[in-house]
């Protein structure tokens, strides 16, 4: 039927569509190698006498396709291709059992090797065992904020050991607190405050720290419960609490902390505020930077005061190093902040507690199972130029098709990735990379190097003569023997190397011959062009047959074509020699040709700069000289101005000039002169470019002479009347003052009341003494 025959067809033609254009983008080629390494579809052809005589070696470096179309026999062409060996490649576990470590991942080890821009693309399956085991870290805050989920914590022991047990039959449980450096300004240091950072309240508060291990992994729910049960709450100062060097230290300490082997390892963290990050150390005086080790002392972080806090990149990547994710239990106003700190760490995930955590246990199930059914391939350091790129095979499809992610994955369903891996460069020598799971340990190791030499580097047994018994044959063409070179070790170069042969056939470091021809023995032999002539010169740089051409004859048939230029018969001229000499149409009215401001070309005026056709008389850009002449006219008419000391040699541009007692009709031309008088006159250009003659008004307009004895009178006059108006307006105020000082007398004189008063200090002159004594006798 029609659609049997042209579906088929169809099919057919998109195929060919979207096969990607293979081209080799050739560089330097002196050899195989060099071939194999410009590009990933550069072949070689090892064929004898392949190319031309005269033509260069690197004729043997194409694509596959014009090799062929250019007569290489497919046995001949030399193309190395990727090898992949599967070195590790065993089945994946559907149990994990007690005894042997279950294995997620297929295949565990791969030996690439890859020609340089050639990719390589193979499987990679993913498969989650049953009942893999599970290691759980509780670490939470021990702010005083968190008295209440304290309490809820204590009551949840048993709950929350079942719920491991529903995840997995092999789970282990650890416990872990912190709160923050304790030195100001994050802790209250007074001696009393560290004891007890609670309040006065609080019966039960343990004294600031920063982060405490409290319990190695155990599957012991009573030994949970018992120490969990035994912690107390403690305080700090300020908001942010000290979680990321919690987190770093949990991470890092895996001998601590208990961390297996072969586990699904989880951090529960359990806050309900922020938390500082590096440079926040400062504000305590604590400059070191936050090293990732491990420093724990009596299950105490030992460096807490001595090192700055991590940054969030740092704690990403050890979680990511150490295959721990984190789940963030937080209250609902740190939602917003530990969502956009998830982003940061690559597999963590952010639950919201309640106002008491009585919701823990649920939000760590959800959590758990959202991270495990979420399969996310990833890679450590890769080797210089060398690219990963990862197409999920999802059954329900990837969120993206370059990331290698894979949603909900359940247990024991597989899942597969198409690994591409591409080497641009060639390496020195083989280097390894790993590819796997994000937060699980299962990792495929890949031990990478690159095909850079071609197979047919060893010498061939040939006849003798092929290389003029002076060489042999290395991937078709001759290798010379000392003292020789040639496409076939034809030249002898003595004492000579050849790299200074083939730059005596370059032209300032260009290509030999100027690729119109073959170097041999440091002279070039041109080629041969179409038309029977050939090309010539020293680098072979000169031809007869592309020269300008006019009414489809070279040269118009007027000349002759040397080297690329026109050689014109005489009587003609012109580029093309499309022209005969004459100049009867640049001639002016007064005989020069082109007002001597340019030149006759092909009968046609070809002006300097700013000057129009036909007879270049004219500049419209051009400043008027009535502006740019105005000094030397002021100098030549006046002997005034600024060029007055120098004219002659200032002015040599106006050839001669006239004084006169009226002007022509017309506007004239003005400036002011030195004196402010406005200097009339008229100038015209001659032939040239700087050539004037001018006609100067022998009578300029000055302004009137001032007045001297009205500006003399004037300004005595105004100084009189400004003194007078001066002592008239000094008068009026002392008047004011003085009128003022009397009215105040005249008030006060009316105020007093005249009355006779003793001075209470006062003595009579004379004073009387009675004698007691005395009686009148």
């Amino acid at each position: 039927c029609f659609v049997c025959v042209s579906l088929p067809i169809v099919l057919k033609s998109h195929i060919l569509l979207s096969q990607e254009v293979k081209v080799c983008s050739k560089t330097v080629i002196n050899s195989c190698s060099d071939c194999i390494k410009s590009g990933a579809y550069c072949v070689w052809c090892k064929q004898l006498n392949f190319t031309k005589p005269g033509e260069q070696e690197a004729a043997r470096c194409d694509t596959w396709a014009q090799l062929v179309d250019r007569g290489c026999m497919e046995g001949d062409i030399i193309s190395p291709n990727n090898i992949i060996n599967l070195s590790t490649n065993s089945a994946l576990s559907n149990i994990a059992l007690d005894k042997e470590e279950p294995i997620q991942l297929r295949p565990q080890e791969v030996n690439l090797k890859l020609r340089p821009g050639l990719p390589k693309t193979f499987k990679l399956d993913f498969q989650r065992v049953e009942g893999y085991p599970v290691d759980l870290y509780y670490l939470m805050d021990l702010s005083y904020s968190m008295e209440d989920d304290l309490r809820s914590i204590k009551t949840l022991g048993n709950e929350l050991f079942n719920a491991l047990q529903g995840i997995t039959k092999k789970g282990q449980i650890g416990f872990g607190s912190f709160v923050d450096k304790t030195v100001l300004p994050f802790t209250n240091t007074n001696p009393e405050k560290l004891n007890k950072p609670c309040a006065e309240t609080e019966r039960y508060c343990q004294p600031a720290f920063g982060y405490r291990h409290v319990l190695s992994m155990t599957e012991n729910k009573a030994e949970f419960e018992h120490e969990v049960n035994k912690q107390s709450i403690s305080g700090n100062l300020d908001s942010p609490e000290g979680t990321l060097d919690a987190i770093m230290q949990a991470a890092v300490c895996g001998h601590r902390i208990g961390w297996r082997n072969s586990s699904t390892r989880l951090i529960v963290l359990t806050t309900d505020d922020g938390f500082h990050m590096a440079g926040d150390g400062k504000l305590a005086g604590i400059l070191e930077p936050n090293d990732e080790r491990c420093y724990m002392d009596n299950n105490l972080y030992s460096k807490s005061n001595e090192m700055d806090y991590p940054s969030v990149g740092q704690v990403a990547n050890q979680l990511e190093k150490n295959n721990i994710q984190p789940i963030f239990a937080v209250t609902k106003n740190m939602e917003k902040v530990y969502r956009e700190l998830s982003k940061i760490i690559p597999k963590s995930e952010v639950g919201v507690l309640s106002a008491d955590s009585r919701n823990v246990v649920e939000l760590i199930k959800n959590a758990y199972n959202r991270l495990s059914s979420k399969v996310t391939m990833t890679h450590d350091a890769l080797p210089d130029n060398v690219r990963v790129t990862y197409t999920p095979l999802c059954p329900e499809g990837g969120p993206s098709r370059d990331k290698g992610v894979c949603n909900n994955v359940g247990v024991g369903q597989m899942v597969s990735f198409n690994i591409t891996v591409t080497a641009d460069e060639c390496m020195d020598s083989a280097m390894s990379f790993l590819i796997g799971p994000l937060g699980m340990k299962d990792k495929l190791k890949v031990i990478l190097s690159t095909r850079c030499k071609c197979e047919c580097d060893e010498p061939v047994m040939v006849d003798p003569q092929y290389c003029n018994g002076k060489g042999q044959v290395n991937c078709g063409m001759c290798s010379c023997n000392g003292g020789f070179v040639g496409q076939k070790c034809e030249c002898s170069i003595g004492e000579k190397d050849e790299s200074s042969l083939r730059a005596a056939c370059q032209k300032d470091n260009g290509t030999e011959c100027e690729g119109r021809g073959d170097c041999v023995c440091g002279i070039c032999q041109c080629y041969a062009l179409q038309g029977g002539s050939t090309y010539y010169g020293t680098h072979c740089e000169c031809e007869n047959e592309s020269c300008e051409k006019f009414q489809n004859k070279l040269c118009g048939g007027n000349g002759k074509c040397r080297c690329k230029n026109c050689e014109c018969n005489p009587g003609y001229e012109g580029t093309a020699c499309q022209c005969k000499k004459s100049n009867e149409q640049c001639r002016t009215p007064s005989g020069s040709v082109c007002s001597n401001r340019g030149t006759c070309q092909c009968n046609q005026c070809k002006c300097i700069e700013g000057y129009q056709r036909p007879y270049c008389l004219t500049c419209p850009a051009c400043q008027t000289p009535c502006i740019t002449k105005g000094k030397c006219i002021e100098c030549l008419g006046f002997q005034t101005g600024p060029f007055s000391k120098n004219c002659s040699q200032a002015c040599k541009s106006i050839n001669e000039f006239k004084m006169v007692e009226t002007l022509p009709p017309g506007k004239p031309c003005d400036v002011r002169d030195v004196e402010n008088c406005r200097v009339f006159f008229t100038i015209k250009q001659l032939d040239g470019e700087d050539n004037y003659t001018a006609q100067i008004l022998k009578t300029r307009e000055c302004p009137e002479l001032p007045n001297i004895y009205a500006i003399v009178g004037g300004s005595i006059a105004s100084v009189a009347v400004i003194g007078i108006l001066i002592l008239l307006l000094i008068k009026v105020l002392f008047h004011m003052k003085d009128r003022k000082e009397y009215l105040k007398f005249m008030k006060d004189a009316q105020k007093t009341r005249w009355s006779e008063n003793k001075n209470p200090i006062f003595k009579e002159a004379t004073t009387t003494v009675s004698n007691p004594t005395f009686t009148g006798e």
